[in-house]
């Protein structure tokens, strides 16, 4: 079976000075790989070399979208940009999978636009990949849906459940749900009605996840509605630069510290490679009819690479399939609720 792989290659902050590069090492790395460059042609084929053959096609898209462009405009006047003509290329059946460091607000209105939703579907959520101290974790909704509904959370636990199950080829991956504390009786309304819906979902839920159990590993999928998960995400982030920050500045301060450092590189080395942001690049945006992975707009060629690998794995393990069998065996749950 062969994997079609729709880049929008003149999204994010270096175009396709990253994507072109990205796309030539995916159809090396996997020979059942083909990829459709969009984009502008005049841009896109400087950085081909004498890749353009075989398993790589050009696809010409007139119109760009800004990184700052609002996305209810560009989704009424921009329907020739190279991520539309992209995100067209998976709705007309003529890729498996489209992936984008373009504005993520307009990504998310384009396809929801041209995809729609999966059946028992009411919003699509994303999903990303983070780093623990077992391995890794999902966690969705990381900002798409400000405001959930108890059966929104209940959603995007069946579809992260479907995401782990189809990709990591796991029975019953466990469903946490992120809350203020482990109690039954803790957080709002709605963490509290969305835990009891999915006690009854059947689902390995496991009930209340806090703040630090993100990294700790405690679940496979944790939910959470798009307000806290990006809050959560964000704050990871400034963190995670912050202690980088200090650890330089530290051994940066006098000459023995700079001897230590020279003696601590492989293990910093090490321990850089283990939370190294661009091995878990590629963020999901689930519940649509269609694969749309939204890389960073910052990405290199490693980190976009790597979204476009896990938009391959999603569309090879047949993710989309697994999320509307779920969903139709929880309709009555929702319909109850």
């Amino acid at each position: 079976m062969t994997i079609t792989v729709a880049i929008d290659c003149m999204g994010g902050d270096h175009g396709p000075r990253v994507t072109v590069p990205a796309a030539i090492q995916l159809v090396r790395n996997h020979s059942d790989v083909r990829v459709i460059l969009v984009g502008l042609t005049e841009s896109i084929r400087p950085f081909l070399g004498d890749a353009a053959v075989g398993r790589i096609a050009l696809r010409h898209a007139t119109e760009v979208v800004a990184m700052d462009e609002s996305p209810a405009l560009t989704l009424r006047t921009k329907k020739d940009s190279s991520m539309r003509v992209a995100i067209n290329l998976v709705k007309q059946g003529d890729a498996d999978a489209c992936v984008s460091a373009g504005n993520t607000g307009a990504l998310m209105a384009i396809s929801r636009f041209v995809l729609k939703m999966l059946p028992g579907i009411d919003r699509p959520a994303i999903c990303a990949v983070l780093p623990t101290l077992t391995g890794h974790t999902h966690v969705l909704d990381l900002g798409a849906n400000v405001d959930c509904s108890p059966v929104h959370l209940l959603q995007f636990g069946i579809m992260g459940a479907s995401l782990v199950s189809a990709i990591e080829h796991r029975d019953r991956p466990t469903v946490g749900i992120l809350n203020i504390g482990e109690e039954d009786i803790k957080g709002n309304d709605v963490a509290k009605r969305a835990a009891e819906l999915l006690w009854a979902s059947g689902l390995n839920f496991i009930g209340n996840i806090e703040g630090d159990g993100l990294y700790k590993g405690e679940a496979d999928v944790i939910v959470c509605d798009g307000f806290v998960g990006n809050v959560a995400l964000k704050a990871s982030e400034g963190l995670a630069q912050l202690l980088a920050t200090f650890l330089r500045q530290e051994f940066r301060r006098n000459l023995f510290t700079k001897l230590a450092a020279v003696v601590a590189m492989p293990v910093l080395n090490k321990f850089k490679k283990r939370v190294d942001h661009r091995q878990y690049n590629g963020a999901t945006l689930l519940g649509l009819k269609g694969i749309v992975v939204k890389s960073h707009g910052s990405a290199d060629v490693l980190a976009f690479t790597r979204a476009l690998q896990r938009a391959t794995e999603e569309a090879r393990s047949g993710v989309l399939a697994r999320i509307s069998e779920r969903i139709a065996q929880q309709q009555p749950l929702q319909e109850t609720a």
